[in-house]
């Protein structure tokens, strides 16, 4: 990988980290960090606090034109819109995957994290009566 490959998969990775942070305002810097390129594992570390709210394992990808195709498809949902553009797409004898834009992922990606959190104190509460 090249200097500039691993620049741009940097930045692509902090780009993912800033967004997560400001979509959820009450975790903290140290909460959600971007990995070191050419290290294993997830691309954005959790803390167990953040992944209480976001239990996701995120991988980011930045290319310059392999995934031409599927902006292609995103373009050509968003012509027809009438609402949120979405693209499911699926190759032979892989799972179906879902394309929307980063602000309508955050938006329910937020919602989700507030009922992850709403559903454990309500939890907790019960333990406690």
């Amino acid at each position: 990988m090249t200097r500039n490959s691993k620049a741009k998969g940097r930045l692509g990775q902090q780009e993912v980290r800033d967004k997560l942070l400001e979509t959820f305002p009450d975790l903290e810097p140290d909460d959600i960090k971007s990995t070191i390129m050419g290290d294993s594992g997830e691309d954005i570390q959790l803390s167990p606090a953040a992944r209480k709210i976001i239990p996701l394992t995120i991988e980011v990808k930045r290319r310059k034109n392999n995934l031409k195709t599927v902006y292609d498809y995103m373009e050509q949902a968003s012509s027809h819109a009438k609402g949120e553009p979405v693209v499911f797409y699926r190759s032979d004898r892989k799972p179906w995957v879902i394309m929307v834009n980063m602000e309508h992922y955050m938006d329910l990606l937020k919602v989700w994290g507030n009922e992850n959190r709403k559903s454990k104190d309500l939890g907790s509460n019960r333990r406690t009566l």
